[in-house]
């Protein structure tokens, strides 16, 4: 399967590359290179997440994240990366 990030994802994981980068240097990058990691395994295991609002949600295997996504037409569409640390009211808004 193919998979597509939607602007909406590459915010969400340039910000987390922002917040991580200040907490210690080159931990911006190892974020960044770990969400990719769990994102690309998502060509063989995409769709067999549960389901949470709505999208299939992955969590992070080194990160407190979850990508949000669907299988459209056999493409994997990443709608979101969400921090999991935040209030679940804002993940369900983000998702809308």
């Amino acid at each position: 399967m193919k998979v597509q990030i939607l602007p909406s994802a590459t915010a969400d994981l340039e910000n987390g590359r922002v917040f991580y980068d200040r907490q210690g240097e080159g931990l911006g990058q190892y974020f960044l290179d770990s969400l990719f990691a769990d994102i690309d395994g998502l060509t063989l295991y995409g769709g067999i997440h549960p389901v949470h609002w709505g999208y299939h949600r992955m969590l992070s295997k080194r990160f407190p994240y979850a990508v949000y996504y669907c299988v459209i037409g056999g493409i994997i569409v990443v709608w979101r990366v969400l921090d999991c640390r935040q209030h679940p009211i804002k993940t369900r808004r983000a998702l809308r």
